[in-house]
């Protein structure tokens, strides 16, 4: 079986999610109500439709409900500003009540069901007094998520070293296991500046291609070790996985190049 899917954005330049959208033709920009787990939503369209196969998804696929008309967009364009005036108010309150957490954004349902507040935090935070305080004004049922650093680069968005947007904003799902062992395996300097990336913690990046590293490293010999060449024996001071060939230096200092046997 087939399904009718697009790509939609809750941001106008945000991570693109699939939808079912077996009733509709949509161009790229067109603005959709979908069905989400979170509830109702207001989204942008960026990937037109595409047929895809079941197995290739992951089900159940939430549907796309209509395409926005101009109430739809009012509404949204309404629930936009006073996410912004809920969030200072958020802020504000959060500071007041001396409570150690950096609220970093406030946002509503399409339909106005729930008021999400996303907040980073080093430690577990007694929020109970200000879900209330913000029930009171707003009259809807409040949610406050704690999320990591990881977490916030993922909401918030940014540029990688590499220039690209990042990883995690654009389309990695779950976050994998990283650690400086993958830094080692693939001959990268261990320097924070060079291995870490926008949020503080390990380029996720460095998991791409640890495996093809690790295979390729297969029968290599490692750097430190002492082997013999045509010009006499010395240390392998760097390694070429993909010529397979090793520098070495020799006993008077100089440096040739051999290749792995």
């Amino acid at each position: 079986m087939k399904y009718n899917i697009v790509g939609i954005s809750f941001k106008k330049d945000g991570r693109i999610y699939y939808f079912d959208a077996t009733k509709f033709i949509l161009a790229e920009g067109d603005k959709v109500i979908v069905e989400t787990d979170k509830g109702i939503a207001f989204g942008y369209v960026k990937i037109s439709n595409i047929n895809i196969d079941e197995k290739k998804l992951v089900l159940p696929v939430k549907r796309v409900l209509r395409k926005a008309d101009n109430n739809d967009i009012l509404q949204y364009d309404k629930n936009k500003k006073e996410a912004e005036k809920a969030l200072k108010d958020a802020q504000k309150f959060a500071k007041n009540m001396n409570l150690d957490m950096r609220i970093i954004d406030v946002s509503f349902t399409f339909d106005r069901t729930q008021l999400f507040v996303v907040f980073v935090a080093d430690n577990r935070v007694d929020f109970r007094e200000l879900a209330k305080k913000l029930a009171q004004i707003y009259k809807t049922r409040i949610e406050l998520r704690q999320i990591g650093v990881r977490d916030k680069a993922k909401e918030i968005g940014g540029i990688g070293p590499c220039g690209r947007t990042l990883c995690c904003n654009s389309f990695l799902s779950d976050f994998d296991s990283v650690s400086i062992n993958m830094a080692k395996n693939q001959y990268i300097t261990l320097n924070p500046a060079k291995i870490n990336g926008s949020c503080g913690r390990l380029l996720c990046c460095l998991n791409y291609e640890d495996e093809t590293y690790t295979e390729l490293k297969k029968g290599m010999k490692d750097i430190g070790t002492i082997i013999e060449t045509p010009n006499g024996s010395g240390r392998i001071i760097d390694v070429n996985l993909f010529k397979k060939t090793y520098n070495v230096e020799l006993v008077d200092k100089t440096i040739v190049t051999v290749e792995e046997k």
